[in-house]
C-alpha cells in the first residue's frame, strides 16, 4: 500500500516443469512430406515478472493495471498489459469493462504446417507456442444487493462478465462467465 489511493504488487513467479511437455496427439509436418507427433524437451523454466497497480480515483471509479514480462528457456516472451475500470453505478451495481493486449515471440521449436526440418530433435505446430498477438476485451456487471441476489441471504453477489477474444493466428473466442459468492 503506497498511500490511501495507490496500491502496488510485484509479482516474480519462477516455475520449473519436468516430464512429459509435448502433446503426443499433435502432429507437425516437416518438409520432406513426413509426419510425427510433436517433441518437446522434458523439462522447462519459466520466469514471469509482473506489476500490477490499483488506482483508487474516487469512491466510483477504481483504475486496475497489470503488465505481466514472461520468458522461458524455450525462446518464448511475452508482453501482456490488462487495464480494468470497474465504475460503481450505485452501491450495489457496477460496471467493469476491461482490455488485455498480449505479444509474443514463438518458441525456438515451431514452425507452421510442412515447414519442419526432418533432422531436428524437438518440433511442434502448436500455435500457442507461435509467435502472436491478443486482444480481449468486454465488460462485467456485478450485483452485490444487502438483502442477497434474489432476495437469498447466502448468495450475495453475482457477476456476469462478457469478453471477445482475437488472436493475430485467425482463433476467435466470445466468452462469458459467471461468478457467484456465497456467504
Amino acid at each position: 500500500v503506497i498511500n490511501q489511493q495507490l496500491q502496488a504488487m510485484l509479482i516474480i513467479e519462477p516455475s520449473y516443469q519436468h516430464g512429459l511437455l509435448a502433446t503426443k496427439y499433435q502432429r507437425s509436418y516437416f518438409t520432406n512430406g513426413t509426419v510425427k507427433s510433436e517433441n518437446l524437451p522434458d523439462n522447462r523454466f519459466k520466469l514471469p515478472i509482473g506489476l500490477r497497480l490499483n488506482y483508487f480515483l474516487n469512491d466510483q471509479f477504481i483504475i486496475r493495471t497489470f503488465y505481466r514480462y514472461y520468458q522461458d528457456d524455450w525462446g518464448l516472451k511475452a508482453h501482456t498489459a490488462e487495464l480494468e475500470i470497474p465504475t460503481k453505478i450505485s452501491p450495489f451495481f457496477s460496471i467493469s469493462p476491461f482490455y488485455r493486449y498480449n505479444n509474443q515471440s514463438g518458441t525456438k521449436y515451431f514452425a507452421t504446417y510442412g515447414q519442419h526440418n526432418p533432422t531436428a530433435t524437438y518440433f511442434t505446430s502448436d500455435y500457442d507456442l507461435s509467435s502472436l498477438s491478443s486482444d480481449f476485451f468486454g465488460t462485467g456487471i456485478r450485483l452485490t444487493p444487502p438483502k442477497g441476489v434474489f432476495g437469498v441471504q447466502r448468495l450475495n453477489m453475482v457477476e456476469l462478465r462478457y469478453g471477445h477474444y482475437v488472436r493475430s493466428t485467425s482463433l476467435l473466442s466470445d466468452v462469458i462467465s459467471l461468478n457467484l459468492k456465497f456467504k
